[in-house]
């Protein structure tokens, strides 16, 4: 349906660094240039709905959890045309996901958020907005625990933290909040196969998150 279109924000933790999944156009006005992985939406399709089809339809990413983020609708944001963009987010790990590109796209690939090359239209707009949104959830939900693996460290988590708010943060003051929330869970094991002492393993208990939450518990990193 022309006139009306999805763009999707895939936020990745590639070890300690927050990426971006970003296609090349491999057709069209844009053709070669790199865009947020997205499209038009079909006239009986569900925003969500065209917003997961397209993502899988462009990078092979299938089935991540989607939140609307925004419309975007300045006049002159596409050329040509008058299009008004729905955007929508999502946090994954990205070592879980083996990139396809596809349909019209050239190429995928993930980005580090502060080192993108020159998107399209109005898509960096769109980046930014997506990344000050994400700042500011991280630190009131536990929506960071997507981006990490099942089992994680204190180092890791801090990193993850680090990564999405660009900033350095006080290792023994991180540790002693994150633990004094109760929300994480010992695993009794250590990491493997790493160079230097093995650090202790946890879980995110969202059982316990909810149970809090009902209690009048807030999030605060």
């Amino acid at each position: 349906m022309r006139g009306l279109s999805i763009d999707n924000l895939i936020f990745g933790l590639d070890g300690s660094e927050l990426k971006i999944l970003l296609i090349k156009h491999g057709e069209g006005i844009r053709m070669g240039e790199w865009a947020l992985p997205g499209g038009w939406i079909k006239h009986e399709e569900d925003l969500k709905d065209a917003a997961k089809r397209l993502l899988k339809d462009l990078t092979g990413v299938e089935h991540p959890y989607l939140d609307q983020l925004k419309t975007f609708g300045k006049v002159n944001r596409y050329p040509a045309e008058r299009v008004v963009t729905v955007a929508y987010y999502a946090l994954v790990s990205a070592d879980d996901y083996a990139l396809l590109a596809g349909f019209s796209a050239a190429d995928a690939g993930w980005f580090n958020v502060h080192d993108t090359p020159q998107l399209v239209f109005d898509h960096q707009n769109i980046l930014d907005f997506g990344i000050q949104h994400l700042q500011h959830q991280v630190r009131h939900y536990p929506i960071g625990f997507n981006l990490l693996p099942e089992k994680f460290t204190l180092l890791q988590l801090q990193e993850l933290y680090e990564a999405i708010l660009n900033i350095k943060l006080d290792k023994p003051n991180f540790r002693r909040k994150i633990m004094k929330m109760d929300l994480l869970t010992p695993c009794n094991e250590k990491q493997t196969g790493v160079a230097h002492r093995a650090a202790n393993l946890y879980r995110f208990d969202k059982a316990a998150y909810e149970q809090l939450t009902r209690q009048g518990f807030t999030f605060e990193v």
